[in-house]
């Protein structure tokens, strides 16, 4: 698992991100997947799939995976480590505060 320790920095409103999507964020020069889960609750992982560079923001999710897009590889939202043998993704610690999305711890 790879979490990465970024900068707390808040990155837009809660209402920015349906239930049960997500979208990419630029934070300091990284791009960053966050999805809010049907049960409210947030994740956050690299935004680029490291097998061909696929949009992660795009692809499908439950509460505990994301597919990508293109090629349909998975990765674990919580731990980055990748159920389908591909390499895994950075995960980073995010938050609600209010009807914030913080970044960072």
């Amino acid at each position: 698992m790879t979490i990465s320790a970024i900068e707390k920095t808040v990155i837009g409103s809660i209402d920015d991100i349906p239930l049960g999507e997500g979208r990419t964020f630029t934070v300091e020069d990284e791009m960053i997947a966050v999805f809010r889960l049907r049960d409210g609750s947030l994740r956050a992982v690299s935004a680029v799939c490291p097998h061909k560079g696929g949009p992660l923001a795009d692809g499908q999710i439950d509460n505990r995976v994301v597919v990508c897009p293109l090629h349909l590889f998975s990765w674990d939202l919580a731990t980055g480590c990748s159920q389908s043998g591909q390499p895994p993704i950075t995960v980073y610690p995010v938050r609600v505060d209010g009807d914030l999305i913080v970044l960072g711890e």
